[in-house]
């Protein structure tokens, strides 16, 4: 039996409407990260986004999605199924952010739906399910 690894992250939009993207190892992803023991999925999500992108006073909206996927973490040296829980998060105002580089962060990026198709064309597949998930929210 596989391992199960919890996990929440966020779509973070700004005031003009555009998502934050990081890139990270290669791929164009969202800030996501572990559950740490005794916290609130929706805790979770909100540290992991602010830690892996230097925002604040972020703002947690809808549950978009719950994405699964299965990959061998070199740490537990064992195949894990991390569960993800996806928020819709919001700024106030505009923020560049700071990208984590001790997570192997290497920059951030703010970009309209239409203006993201060089990271959609570089990301995962769980990614894409979390950004149509947004889409049909938004409607």
């Amino acid at each position: 039996m596989l391992n199960q690894i919890i996990a929440a992250g966020g779509l973070v939009t700004n005031p003009s409407g555009a998502i934050l993207w990081i890139f990270r190892r290669g791929f164009w992803d969202l800030p996501k990260g572990k559950l740490d023991a005794g916290e609130s999925i929706e805790a979770c999500a909100v540290r992991e986004v602010t830690e892996e992108t230097g925002l604040h006073s972020v703002q947690l909206q809808d549950h978009l999605i719950t994405t699964k996927h299965n990959y061998y973490d070199k740490y537990l040296n064992c195949e894990v199924t991390k569960l993800t829980y996806w928020y819709h998060m919001t700024i106030a105002e505009y923020q560049a952010g700071i990208p984590q580089i001790t997570e192997d962060i290497e920059r951030i990026e703010w970009n309209t739906l239409a203006h993201s198709v060089h990271c959609l064309s570089h990301t995962y597949e769980n990614i894409k399910e979390v950004i149509h998930a947004f889409e049909i929210k938004k409607g």
